[in-house]
């Protein structure tokens, strides 16, 4: 949708934050508050925001927005802060700020104005004829670092799909010189504008890339079928995007899958087995980062791969603990969470870079969030601490979906008992006076069905 890298140089871009203080005494609903500015990395002041909420003026969220831009392939030259009582319904700024806009991006020889919310594109349209230059919100920065990022066949038709979405509501804005059929003699039109044109492409497109998906979705679907006939139970790694989670997820694996401190860094699903001590092998799961303001397109997008996430066992639920935003953080995943109907599932918070903080902060952590969270490990990916801690806390967790069964098996089935051996925790084997065995053994759900289904079982009773 939009190149961040012309001519192989970065685009200068001018960065908005703007505080909405919904005061409820404004006579008009709209107000003007302070505003100031300050230069990419400097320390924001924060006011009439409560303490406890999320504050878009706050150090942590200019450097996410920043560190977005970033990643997408842009220069921040400057950053801009505002508040306000709400959005204004023109050009989301007020008519003074979008001034002073105007001035910066000429002085800065400004390419890209990027805002660090999303904007409807009535706003979009206005500010870029206030201000002189290409403006994007949150939504459409989020949409071309997914462009960039995916990689698999299946990833780039969920972004493509995303992009067409949002990109359909905001077809005027390059062809308002042909929105309206000329009548009268000789100035009749074609009979189909070029905007109308574009729509019905889009429209055309987006019913392919949905009929592609469906197919891609079901042989998905088939490979967990396949899956879940080998009775291993799926940990998926969860989190805020840059919170470590691929860097745990080669740490426990000694896999290479690519890390770099950027956001969005991984987009496809990657899988690998892991042993877990106390309990036999899992399979564990590294996914997309989520980040606050998810765009609801990219969910429904991306919704066969998050359902990666909504069939797991265990949820390993990363996050920063050297964030000054940990907390909000946190709270931001579990709403994704919610909306893809994975609150349910058992969670491990891991907090990831336990080398940057003191031990101070581990008595102020936040001891209930929504959903379930079962206990907290604390780790650091980068030298190792923790880590056994992390496996143990797995084991005990996977281990309180086990139920004891006795096992009674040929002796002819030597090749089952094996797997039995990997696959479950056999606490007892004995063998009776005509050579079978009889196995004490726990099993989780899934593995129990597996089991029922082979033929050299001659009794499993359960306790």
């Amino acid at each position: 949708m939009f190149d961040l890298t012309e001519a192989d140089r970065p685009t200068r871009t001018l960065v908005v934050c703007q505080r909405h203080t919904r005061r409820a005494h404004s006579r008009h609903g709209i107000g003007s508050g302070k505003s100031g500015e300050q230069n990419g990395g400097s320390q924001l002041s924060q006011t009439g925001q409560k303490s406890d909420a999320y504050d878009p003026l706050s150090e942590e969220a200019v450097s996410e927005i920043c560190l977005l831009v970033e990643s997408a392939g842009g220069e921040i030259a400057k950053v801009v802060t505002a508040s306000r009582a709400s959005p204004q319904p023109a050009t989301f700024v007020g008519s003074g700020k979008a001034e002073e806009l105007a001035q910066v991006v000429k002085q800065h020889d400004i390419q890209l104005l990027v805002i660090n919310q999303a904007i409807t594109p009535v706003q979009e349209r206005n500010l870029e004829k206030a201000v002189g230059c290409r403006v994007l919100d949150r939504t459409g920065l989020i949409l071309d670092i997914f462009a960039q990022r995916a990689q698999s066949h299946e990833g780039k038709l969920q972004v493509e799909l995303a992009q067409l979405r949002y990109l359909s509501t905001r077809l005027v804005r390059g062809w308002t010189h042909l929105e309206r059929q000329k009548g009268g003699i000789g100035l009749r039109g074609p009979g189909e504008t070029q905007l109308e044109t574009d729509r019905r492409l889009i429209g055309d497109r987006i019913r392919r890339l949905k009929e592609r998906l469906v197919k891609v979705s079901a042989q998905r679907g088939l490979r967990r079928r396949a899956r879940k006939k080998v009775p291993l139970p799926t940990v998926s790694l969860v989190g805020y995007t840059n919170a470590g989670k691929s860097t745990i997820f080669n740490r426990l694996t000694d896999s290479m899958v690519y890390v770099e401190d950027q956001l969005f860094a991984t987009l496809d699903t990657t899988m690998r087995r892991l042993a877990v001590p106390e309990y036999g092998e899992v399979i564990l799961s590294d996914t997309v980062g989520f980040v606050r303001d998810l765009p609801h397109t990219l969910v429904q997008a991306f919704q066969s791969t998050l359902e990666e996430v909504s069939s797991a066992q265990v949820l390993l639920h990363v996050v920063d603990a050297a964030g000054i935003s940990r907390d909000d953080n946190i709270r931001a995943v579990q709403k994704v969470l919610d909306e893809i109907d994975a609150s349910d599932i058992p969670q491990i918070l891991v907090y990831n870079k336990a080398d940057l903080i003191d031990s101070e902060f581990r008595g102020k952590a936040m001891n209930s969030f929504d959903g379930k969270i079962t206990e907290k490990v604390w780790v650091s990916a980068h030298d190792g601490r923790g880590i056994d801690d992390l496996l143990a806390a797995i084991s005990r967790l996977l281990a309180a979906c086990r139920q004891r069964y006795q096992v009674q098996l040929p002796i002819s089935a030597g090749a089952l008992r094996a797997k039995l051996y990997e696959r479950g925790t056999v606490k007892a084997e004995s063998q009776t006076e005509q050579g079978d065995w009889e196995i004490e053994i726990e099993l989780s759900d899934s593995a129990l069905g597996w089991l029922r289904k082979q033929p050299n079982v001659q009794g499993i009773a359960s306790y």
